[in-house]
């Protein structure tokens, strides 16, 4: 059956959005970006970030592209509906009655969600597509959403493979006056999206049509209109597979220093003083098929000689701005509940900075290590980079440099 087909659609208008002293009632979803900054005026909330304008830039744009709320005052709406007709949930199921689809896990902390414009994305599969993409193009636009109060809430609904669950978030989505993107790889599900946007005049975007029409057209073949773990696809386990599944494993093993005896059996090594990112970004490129090992850099231990007796071409240097490194630090021993005596020089500014430079003058001692710095940027920036020059010297193709440190 054409699902477009059969549609029918009741006499509803969107609602007109309203000023933040009357807004309209918004989703409360388990799982929903949100973000907003004060207005000029309004009473700073009593908590504050510890460190540099830039560093709380950043960390307040970070949480706008990764989708958590910034706890800031001024725009705020009062608290939600409980129990909404839909709920947004990173989950397949919608049912209002499922209690893993309640929504109450951002009531325990006090915080109300913050006012803003919505996006509706809406899948067919797991939703990573359109959410990964929605998330890229927000990073377009951290100058408004973090210094010019432009607010967005963010919500994804995936697992929709019905017309009928499709068209109540559509009615939801111009209820708020939302922006509606998708990835429906049903092409009658993603004309009963178009149709119904039309019909209601939601402004909406199709993620996965265009360019699965382009590769249609460009290899001669027909898509398959099905979404990704549908019934019927199947995905062997291929080599790639076990590659990676091999690279996780070893990676974990070799994590902050362990078996320095196998550094050469690593794709990449990474080197850096503590709290510079060296574990998540291992795990990060070890997902995507690569060995890595990485070796802490501590102030008056002298590197495992391994180190320096593998191809320099595989190993990469991590640095960070000394202020950024304090401020994670102390963030971290008040994590693990230490004292202040329990502290010691870990978090100590004098210390920070005598590390740093220690590490700095083994880095210096190796000039074929690229070192990179990592302060502000996401692991997947950090990655790129990595990856980059690990494959340009690996195919000879690397662009003459005037500085090693990236």
């Amino acid at each position: 059956m054409n699902a477009s087909s059969t549609l029918s659609f009741p006499n509803l208008a969107p609602a007109r959005r309203t000023s933040h002293a009357n807004p309209q009632p918004v989703l409360k979803p388990p799982i929903a970006a949100s973000s907003s900054v004060s207005e000029p005026g309004s009473e700073p909330h009593a908590r504050k970030i510890k460190g540099s304008p830039q560093l709380t830039r950043w960390s307040r744009a970070r949480s706008v592209r990764s989708g958590r709320k910034l706890d800031r005052a001024g725009q705020r709406t009062q608290l939600l509906d409980p129990n909404p007709p839909l709920q947004s949930t990173d989950h397949v199921s919608l049912d209002p009655n499922d209690s893993t689809a309640s929504g109450s896990d951002d009531s325990d902390d006090g915080t109300e969600m913050t006012a803003g414009k919505s996006i509706y994305m809406v899948s067919d599969g797991t939703g990573w597509t359109v959410e990964h993409s929605v998330n890229a193009a927000l990073g377009q636009f951290e100058h408004c959403l973090v210094d010019r109060g432009c607010a967005v809430n963010t919500h994804l609904f995936s697992g929709i493979d019905d017309v009928e669950r499709l068209m109540e978030i559509v009615k939801q989505a111009a209820k708020e006056g939302s922006l509606l993107v998708y990835t429906l790889a049903d092409p009658s599900m993603a004309e009963s999206a178009r149709q119904a946007c039309r019909h209601w005049g939601i402004p909406t975007t199709d993620m996965l049509g265009p360019i699965t029409e382009a590769i249609a057209t460009h290899l001669g073949v027909s898509p398959s209109g099905l979404p990704r773990g549908a019934p019927g696809r199947s995905f062997p386990l291929t080599d790639e597979y076990f590659c990676r599944i091999e690279a996780i494993e070893f990676t974990i093993k070799q994590d902050d220093g362990a078996l320095p005896q196998n550094l050469h059996k690593a794709d990449i090594v990474l080197a850096g003083v503590s709290r510079t990112g060296k574990t998540p970004l291992s795990i990060y490129l070890a997902q995507k098929g690569y060995k890595v090992a990485n070796v802490p850099i501590v102030m008056g231990v002298q590197p495992p000689k391994t180190l320096f007796e593998v191809d320099p071409e595989k190993v990469f240097g991590l640095t960070i701005n000394p202020l950024v490194l304090q401020t994670i630090r102390t963030a971290r021993a008040k994590t693990l509940g230490f004292s202040e005596g329990m502290k010691g020089n870990y978090s100590e500014m004098v210390h920070v900075k005598q590390e740093l430079e220690f590490a700095r003058r083994i880095l210096a001692q190796n000039p074929v290590w690229p070192v990179i710095e990592v302060t502000g940027k996401a692991i997947e920036e950090t990655a790129a980079v990595v990856l980059r020059l690990y494959h340009d010297r690996k195919h000879k193709c690397s662009m003459p440099r005037i500085s090693k440190r990236y």
